[in-house]
């Protein structure tokens, strides 16, 4: 049998190499492909990452954390664990107990820089009623911290940072755009949020005795959101 020089099998191996580069197909999601590198936060029962993850095929490009402990996830979230575990197998990074508002510091996360970074339907809890001066100015202290952390860990070139939010009041009163602005966001765009869009996303309450629930939807756009470079 005839071996070929070691400098030419090299140069065969890595044009092979290249060639299945060039043959892995890039899969989109609506606003999300393959190819992006994403962090997605308040995470839920994470249903909205397990939807990507089964969409591209594979998870090795997510991240997803959530606020919770594990056993707090497992408490409160009838399909939280399982979807989990599924995720790993694909090759998600799972994080726990991760509070947006200092997510920049965290040890993990600081180190990396995401495509797109995710957080649909933001809100502390239901602590005051919907529409209280209180229960507003904690949702917006909430958003303010997120975009103020979500900014470090962003990519400067072509980096999206996307929030899903209902529309109307009092939603209207976060002031989303406005929080934006005061870290150094600027708005892209909004879009329709359909929750059909996101096959086996179960939005969920989170918060309280009926926290495994659904909430009501209703009108919902995602929020849009880059680094403002022009200043």
């Amino acid at each position: 049998m005839e071996l070929l020089p070691e400098n030419e099998r090299r140069t065969e191996s890595s044009d092979e190499d290249e060639d299945e580069d060039e043959e892995e197909e890039e899969i989109w999601r609506k606003h999300y492909s393959s190819r992006h590198r994403i962090l997605l936060v308040g995470e839920g029962d994470f249903s909205f990452a397990l939807c990507l993850a089964k969409h591209f095929g594979c998870a090795c490009n997510i991240v997803a954390t959530c606020l919770d402990s594990q056993d707090d996830l497992e408490k409160k979230y009838s399909d939280g664990i399982r979807n989990v575990r599924e995720l790993e197998e694909r090759g998600c990074l799972i994080f726990y107990g991760i509070d947006v508002r200092n997510m920049s510091t965290h040890f993990f996360l600081r180190t990396q820089r995401f495509d797109r970074i995710v957080y649909n339907f933001p809100h502390v809890g239901f602590l005051y009623r919907e529409d209280s001066f209180c229960q507003i100015q904690l949702n917006k202290e909430l958003v303010e911290g997120f975009l103020r952390n979500a900014r470090v860990l962003l990519k400067k070139l072509d980096g999206e940072i996307h929030v899903s939010h209902k529309e109307g009041e009092p939603y209207n009163k976060w002031e989303l755009v406005e929080e934006a602005m005061k870290v150094g966001l600027k708005l892209e765009e909004t879009v329709p949020f359909n929750k059909k869009d996101y096959p086996g996303y179960e939005n969920k309450r989170a918060d309280g005795g009926h926290s495994n629930a659904p909430f009501w939807l209703g009108d919902c756009s995602t929020y849009k959101f880059k680094l403002n470079q022009s200043g």
